[in-house]
């Protein structure tokens, strides 16, 4: 089986070249290989390595930016996804998308379900939800996972951001009024692994059982929490491996931190229907973030 990944470089695309390598023929596609920008190059590289599974992991990411590059925001977010669909159509192959919990506006009391109504709040928001609708609308064989506060060892993230000011500063000021689930991107690349081997046989994905699955799911760590209180996680359970005291947590409000781009003040998702769909438990925020740092560590 030959499997395709784009945004090799990025973080959950990285972990996907590990975690997919007993599953066939991996090729990793980065933006000189494949520019999801450029419908053509999409289509191109596609035909040239003929996959019988595409993983789409490339993504715009840059959330405030987007509100003043909205054009090249939707067309990564927005019209690639619909692309790589119809070419995975063509094909009989299965696609694998990822999206975010930006796509709801944060209004909600409780975690979302995959069945609640999206409602962007920004530009990056709705080029992500604009990608489900491309897929979707294109049909075949797909799964589009939803996920949230992506974080890693390396790249730009959260994590690393908070590590690196930990060791600048003496007080950090984090808003504690926006709720999420972290999620380590190597949760996200070992349950792909998982679900793309089960939907397997022989060599290559058992169609009939991938359209019964298909769909979309939300493929986030257990629990949630605030900014502030993830901030906190990582201070303390770093403190607790080294000497010094760290520095001071301060929880702030989103308004006395401007960004460009509005957040979702709750954007934790349900992620009961993957795992009774796929059988796989996601561990929670917490737990992911403790192995994720005695890694760094280590």
């Amino acid at each position: 089986m030959r499997l395709l990944i784009t945004g090799a470089h990025g973080q959950v695309g990285w972990e996907l070249q590990r975690t997919l390598q007993t599953l066939g023929d991996v090729v990793a596609c980065d933006r000189g290989d494949l520019d999801l920008a450029n419908p053509n190059s999409i289509r191109v590289r596609i035909s040239d390595v003929q996959p019988g599974v595409i993983i789409n992991a490339g993504a715009y990411t840059a959330v405030d930016k987007a509100e003043a590059e909205p054009k090249l925001a939707m067309a990564v977010n927005g019209v690639a996804p619909g692309v790589l669909a119809e070419e995975a159509k063509r094909l009989a192959a299965l696609l694998v998308h990822y999206s975010t919990d930006y796509v709801f506006d944060g209004t909600k009391a409780e975690p979302y379900l995959e069945s609640d109504t999206p409602n962007p709040v920004s530009v990056y928001g709705s080029s992500k939800l604009a990608g489900e609708q491309a897929v979707s609308a294109v049909g075949g064989t797909y799964l589009i996972f939803r996920t949230s506060w992506v974080y890693g060892s390396r790249g730009k993230n959260f994590l690393r951001t908070i590590l690196r000011l930990a060791s600048e500063r003496e007080e950090l000021r984090v808003v504690d009024d926006q709720f999420g689930a972290p999620t380590w991107c190597r949760t996200i690349a070992e349950a792909t692994a998982q679900i793309i081997a089960k939907l397997s046989q022989g060599g290559r994905v058992d169609t009939e059982r991938a359209l019964t699955l298909g769909g979309t799911y939300n493929l986030t760590a257990g629990g949630g929490v605030s900014w502030c209180e993830f901030a906190r996680a990582i201070v303390e359970t770093t403190r607790s491996r080294r000497s010094g005291a760290g520095p001071k947590v301060t929880p702030i409000t989103t308004a006395e931190y401007p960004l460009p781009a509005r957040r979702p003040a709750n954007s934790v998702l349900s992620n009961e229907k993957f795992q009774r769909a796929f059988g796989l438990a996601c561990p929670a925020w917490d737990r992911a973030l403790d192995l994720c740092l005695a890694e760094l560590a280590a």
